[in-house]
């Protein structure tokens, strides 16, 4: 899996280029929130295989939909590990992950910007940019993580083990 620059920067805010009536702007696009108050929350414009359940990552293989801080425990190449999601918001994601005596942090902020760290036995490695919200490949020996942020402050976790 090739991920390009670190953070990048576009050109454009995130938003789809106009191509409709004058009138038409990012206001009157669907909020996620009927009721628009402030107790609502927003319901996720991204859906997981496992939905929300952090629980599901527990064996080192999951897709799961984020949108608060979290921490997440799963299997890694070196036992137990944790992944803590520290910041989240639109288009932006921040966490830390911890297996073993190896700790790797990861940060995206822009459009279609995430990360992707894979721990190893004995390291890690980690390379942030633009990514896809597909499932990562497995390599062996290893688990590789993909933190996707989204437009609407979800963002997408794939953990891959085998």
């Amino acid at each position: 899996m090739t991920v390009a620059g670190c953070g990048g920067s576009d050109t454009t805010d995130g938003a789809p280029a106009h191509r409709g009536n004058p009138s038409e702007s990012r206001s009157a696009q669907p909020s996620g929130s009927p009721s628009g108050g402030p107790g609502a929350s927003p319901k996720p414009s991204v859906s997981a295989a496992d939905g929300r359940d952090v629980g599901a990552c527990a064996d080192g293989d999951c897709e799961i939909a984020v949108s608060e801080r979290v921490t997440v425990r799963f299997k890694g190449p070196a036992g137990p590990a944790t992944l803590t999601v520290n910041e989240i918001g639109p288009n932006k994601i921040m966490y830390t992950v911890k297996s073993g005596n190896n700790r790797s942090q990861g940060g995206a902020s822009g459009p279609g910007q995430g990360c992707i760290t894979v721990l190893r036995d004995h390291g890690s490695s980690n390379s942030c940019g633009r990514v896809s919200t597909m499932r990562p490949a497995a390599q062996p020996g290893s688990v590789v993580i993909l933190m996707a942020a989204g437009e609407d402050g979800t963002a997408v976790l794939h953990i891959v083990s085998r």
